[in-house]
């Protein structure tokens, strides 16, 4: 006797169900295999296939990314932003250069940023507040500087302690795993965690390094002449000579006197000479010729007054040696002295 025979018959038949239609296509599943160890000249494994769920073949002198290690994630060289527009719908280009950089950062990007403010002059922008909006905003300036000489006298008050970080926490939970033999019966735990007190005078455990400061907002670019070809005339100028110390030459070259005068910027200063010189050298003159003329009348004057005391001289002496011969010759010599 079966089994089938006792069992007894299914009060519910299930509805017979179509066959699927057959694909005509073929299917063919096969993962292309590698070649064998010594046999691999020439073959490059390029797809996770390839590899055979294995690592990379060291034989082969080629890039290999088995399971995508270390290739570049295709999604971070993707720099395609997406349109957008201002208030006036005209194309809005701050996103690319907003890409990376803080929110509240200020990018001039548009004419707008050059051209002056002057609707912010009109009266209306420059009229005083009121008194309800005075009296406003000294009432939140009150309260904002109530609440901070508040707090500052609370931490001063040794009455009202802030609650220290390392306090103790209680957790109540109850574990998946009941029984006797897990936790001598006790249906729930109680678990308290506490931060270990940390010692002041401990050396720190880790390297703290600053973060460098982020760049601020660009000044508001101004506007420059399109660039003109540099002429033979402007490169001359801006052909700087090389520095030559006149002290020091370390390595000891030879230096021609052109290259070191051109270092010393003689030849770039213009020299010129002041008039007054030639006046000094003409006063000069003038003041050489008079002195000379004078020197010339100086010395035919004292000539002069030599000869003069010279005859002086001579005529005194005449009459001296007249009144000698007169007193040794008698009257008979006075007369002849005066015929």
């Amino acid at each position: 006797m079966s089994l089938l025979a006792v069992l007894p018959a299914p009060r519910q038949h299930a509805a017979p169900q179509a066959p699927a239609p057959v694909s005509t296509a073929i299917t063919v599943q096969g993962s292309k295999q590698a070649p064998p160890y010594p046999r691999r000249k020439g073959f490059a494994p390029r797809r996770q296939e390839d590899f055979n769920d294995g690592g990379a073949y060291p034989e082969l002198p080629l890039l290999q990314y088995p399971l995508d290690m270390g290739r570049a994630d295709e999604q971070k060289g993707n720099k395609t932003l997406a349109v957008s527009v201002d208030i006036n719908g005209n194309a809005n280009y701050d996103a690319i250069l907003r890409q990376g950089a803080r929110a509240n950062k200020i990018i001039h990007t548009g004419h707008q940023a050059l051209v002056p403010k002057v609707d912010l002059l009109e009266s209306k922008n420059l009229e005083r507040p009121d008194e309800e909006e005075i009296e406003k905003t000294a009432k939140d300036t009150m309260e904002a500087l109530n609440r901070r000489v508040t707090s500052k006298l609370a931490v001063q008050n040794p009455s009202t302690l802030p609650e220290q970080p390392g306090a103790a926490t209680y957790i109540k939970y109850t574990p998946s795993q009941q029984g006797p033999q897990y936790a001598s019966g006790a249906k729930q735990r109680i678990i308290k965690l506490q931060d270990m007190p940390v010692d002041p005078l401990e050396p720190p455990k880790f390297r703290h390094t600053k973060v460098p400061r982020g760049t601020g907002s660009p000044p508001v670019p101004v506007m420059h002449s399109p660039p003109r070809p540099v002429t033979a005339e402007d490169h001359a100028n801006w052909k700087i000579p090389p520095c030559i110390s006149n002290w020091k030459n370390a390595k000891g070259y030879t230096i021609p006197l052109d290259k070191r005068l051109a270092a010393d910027g003689r030849g770039l200063q213009e020299q010129t000479i002041s008039d007054k010189f030639a006046s000094l050298s003409e006063a000069l003159q003038v003041a050489e010729s008079k002195a000379r003329e004078a020197t010339e009348m100086r010395k035919q004057v004292a000539l002069e007054m030599a000869r003069r005391q010279k005859l002086a001289k001579d005529e005194q002496l005449r009459k001296l040696a007249l009144q000698a011969r007169l007193e040794r010759g008698g009257p008979l010599a006075a007369a002849a002295a005066a015929a």
